[in-house]
């Protein structure tokens, strides 16, 4: 059996902000919160990539919104993270955790 893979950081950081946008959770909000919230600038296609294989993974979940005029009628696509992605998402978070324990800022050359 193989052993299960941890999340790559640009996945772990897509998941978090689709849990942290909760509904609000498609492309062009993702790219901001991104943006603004660790300063990475992701091209659509990059962003759009990840989140289709994440979704393939079985981590997220899809769902197209309403047309709306604004957009030229075209809709939005919404993500939700599954109940694997949030295990996926715990079990990365438990192991950066466990890697930090015990280890100084100063170990790196921070004050």
């Amino acid at each position: 059996m193989e052993k299960e893979k941890f999340l790559g950081e640009f996945e772990q950081f897509l998941l978090l902000s689709i849990l942290k946008l909760g509904d609000n959770a498609y492309g062009s909000a993702i790219r901001q919160l991104l943006a603004v919230t660790i300063n990475r600038d992701v091209t659509i296609g990059a962003l759009y990539t990840t989140l289709e294989r994440l979704e393939k993974k079985g981590l997220l979940d899809s769902k197209m919104g309403e047309v709306t005029p604004e957009r030229g009628g075209r809709a939005k696509k919404y993500f939700r993270i599954t109940a694997k992605g949030q295990h996926a998402l715990r079990r990365s978070k438990q192991a950066l955790t466990s890697m930090w324990e015990n280890v100084a800022l100063s170990q790196l050359g921070c004050k």
